[in-house]
């Protein structure tokens, strides 16, 4: 297995890699845990290959009151071990295995836009966003993209051709909440059959005010779900957690592949969703 023919560029600083991305059709190595396959595989076969990880500044992890902020060389264990964000932790210690983890970084798992990853559901659940640098007139053009709108389909992103995606913003969780990450995948390591992440955030009372899910390999991109009425601002143990399931299920539209029939994804994404519900508002009740 090996890659088709493409020139190899290893800029040194942002300014002359925007350059090469503004003047070459081609795709950028960071983490390389998803393009080294498609090429190896000859699904994939740009003319130019554009090696970013030389560029400074762009590995930083930045945890704030707001929430956090992954640089684009920000390697997945390293965010991991980090422990900066609940949500983020629980995503990231179902993502492949060790070894992937140490290479692979976070925004590019975004970009990449498998919606079948972990890591775009996190985003996609949390309002989160991720920031596109472009060489513009006299400068840098810079803008940022939410997450409802950066995931356009299966490995589709909002990036644009000589766009570089430089960070992600993952905001925090609000006060008295709780997360939870769930999913079934054949191996451990491989991509899920099916997953859901959930939010759960509780009032002064207990009662449960704000559910939200985002469902991995069940759409073309993140399927996120508002279930916060259905939960009726019960306290937890008796929230209608049968009616939440079947609100979920709703809001999917999981396909038959090889591995699963949809009926199959289905039944998996209603019982995972009352999983980590549940699980994520037994964290927001315990104690700080």
């Amino acid at each position: 297995m090996k890659p088709p023919p493409f020139t190899y560029h290893a800029p040194r600083d942002l300014d002359e890699a925007l350059d090469l991305l503004a003047e070459v059709d081609g795709k950028v190595l960071a983490g390389g845990q998803s393009l080294i396959p498609l090429l190896n595989m000859r699904l994939a076969a740009p003319a130019h290959v554009v090696d970013v990880n030389r560029l400074p500044g762009l590995s930083g992890i930045e945890a704030g009151p707001e929430g956090v902020t992954v640089g684009a060389l920000a390697r997945q264990a390293e965010v991991a071990r980090a422990g900066v964000h609940p949500l983020l932790g629980q995503a990231l210690r179902l993502v492949a295995h060790p070894v992937i983890r140490n290479r692979g970084t976070v925004v590019g798992s975004l970009v990449h836009a498998d919606p079948a990853a972990e890591l775009p559901a996190v985003l996609a659940v949390l309002g989160g966003s991720v920031r596109l640098a472009r060489r513009a007139p006299g400068g840098t053009g810079v803008r940022q993209v939410a997450a409802d709108a950066f995931f356009a389909g299966p490995l589709e992103s909002a990036a644009e051709p000589g766009e570089l995606a430089v960070s992600a913003f993952f905001p925090a969780l609000p006060p008295r909440s709780g997360s939870a990450f769930e999913e079934v995948a054949r191996r451990h390591g491989d991509y899920a059959l099916a997953g859901v992440c959930a939010v759960v955030t509780l009032d002064e009372d207990l009662h449960v005010a704000a559910a939200r899910v985002a469902c991995v390999g069940v759409g073309p991109v993140p399927v996120v779900a508002d279930v916060s009425e259905v939960c009726g601002r019960r306290p937890a143990a008796t929230v209608p957690w049968e009616a939440v399931t079947e609100a979920v299920r709703r809001a999917v539209e999981p396909e038959d592949d090889i591995h699963a029939s949809a009926a199959y994804r289905l039944h998996l994404v209603g019982v995972l969703a009352e999983r980590a519900l549940r699980e994520a508002a037994a964290r927001a009740a315990a104690p700080p």
